[in-house]
């Protein structure tokens, strides 16, 4: 694709990256095939053919509008076009610098200001969010449906294993998963010490900086890497052998730090070593040999969800699947099992319409091979899909601990 970036960009670390990844495409339109919100509505800029040459406009000049926005706000995030992409387009990346140079102009009314401040200030700190969770829970009959959905119940977390193993990881406490599900971490940590890895906590560790970034809220975001990283830089110094993460979304953006913090002085070689310790907990347990353990399992027959910063973020589409069927599952059929469920962090909020339409669509396929449960791997699709599914939703890690029999 050929650009002609106006001279504000073009020779700016912003602008060098966009005029690559917009050369770097050769507007074939095989994107649109695989994209959730162009199947849905049928409009070029609704897809990302068309939502990159929205960007394009604004790197050569033209001022964003309303509809540019819209158009913006719409995409998922989900990656899908990337996996499809014979090019190699990273537009991820393309979408994050359109969002950023969109919501400089100041287009959105003060109820979006004020609802995406919310949701800022609110869900990346457990602190604060956890008190409003539960006022939600004893208030959730004056809520809006999508809401009421979203309100998961309440997890007992478990007891945490007592440290003994020489091989040491480190497990990212995050924000709303901590809250919602602290199970969660709590099963991985008593699976993982069954291999013989101890699990290191640090509690001054949290969000790892998604709802921040993917809100446009850049400094906030930053803040957020730069405390992780000083909490866990210690350990990687003295060694320690990987850095763990249970949500997918997650383990895509602490992936994602190295790139993110690359004109940070300060940080960016640690940023980047982060980066390179950085493991999705199916990443770990793929490589680990669990024949040595005896599985129980309160259900046998299972539909695996496998979420977009997976299986298209991470590339990582067969490794959850894997551990299930060596740990004796057998997985139901899936159809289109490429498609978003329509979480995508904050965008079930922002986006109710069009994420309830893909919810609907993605418990359709789900629920269509008669399966006794549903697992995934990520904090925002197991809410989501928990919130209509009429089948029980569980986190795979926890449920394969829950079936380890002595």
């Amino acid at each position: 694709m050929q650009t002609r970036l106006v001279e504000s960009y073009r020779d700016t670390p912003t602008g060098r990256d966009a005029d690559a990844i917009l050369r770097s495409c050769v507007h074939c339109g095989f994107c649109n095939a695989t994209c959730p919100t162009y199947q849905l509505l049928g409009d070029e800029l609704d897809g990302p053919r068309g939502r990159i040459y929205l960007i394009k406009q604004i790197l050569e000049g033209d001022a964003p509008s309303h509809k540019t926005q819209l158009h913006l706000d719409r995409c998922l995030t989900c990656r899908a076009c990337e996996t499809t992409c014979p090019s190699g387009v990273q537009y991820h990346r393309l979408l994050d610098i359109g969002r950023e140079l969109t919501e400089r102009q100041g287009l959105r009314t003060w109820r979006e200001k004020l609802l995406r401040k919310i949701y800022n200030l609110m869900l990346p700190y457990p602190s604060r969010f956890a008190p409003v969770l539960s006022l939600m829970r004893a208030f959730r009959w004056v809520l809006p449906a999508y809401m009421r959905m979203n309100i998961p119940a309440r997890n007992n977390a478990g007891a945490w294993p007592v440290s003994r193993h020489p091989r040491r990881m480190i497990i990212l406490e995050g924000c709303v998963q901590a809250v919602t599900h602290p199970d969660i971490n709590c099963a991985t940590a008593r699976l993982m010490d069954r291999v013989g890895i101890t699990m290191i906590r640090h509690r001054q560790a949290g969000c790892c900086g998604a709802v921040s970034y993917h809100l446009t809220e850049l400094q906030d975001a930053v803040k957020q890497i730069r405390r992780n990283i000083d909490a866990w830089w210690p350990d990687v110094e003295q060694g320690v052998e990987a850095i763990v993460i249970t949500s997918s979304a997650c383990a895509a953006m602490v992936k994602d730090y190295g790139h993110i913090m690359r004109d940070d002085p300060g940080y960016a070689d640690k940023a980047r070593r982060v980066s390179e310790l950085t493991r999705d907990i199916v990443e770990v347990l793929d490589d680990e040999d669990l024949s040595k353990l005896r599985f129980a399992l309160p259900v046998k027959r299972v539909a695996s969800h496998v979420p977009c910063s997976l299986q298209h973020g991470q590339q990582l589409p067969e490794a959850m699947d894997r551990i299930l069927m060596k740990c004796g599952m057998e997985l139901t059929d899936v159809p289109d099992s490429h498609l978003c469920c329509g979480a995508a962090g904050t965008y079930s909020m922002l986006q109710p319409g069009l994420s309830q339409s893909l919810l609907t669509d993605k418990l359709s396929a789900l629920e269509s091979g008669k399966p006794q449960c549903i697992v995934t791997a990520n904090i925002g699709c197991l809410i989501q899909l928990q919130g209509k599914s009429d089948i029980p939703v569980r986190h795979w890690a926890e449920l394969l601990e829950s079936g380890i029999v002595d």
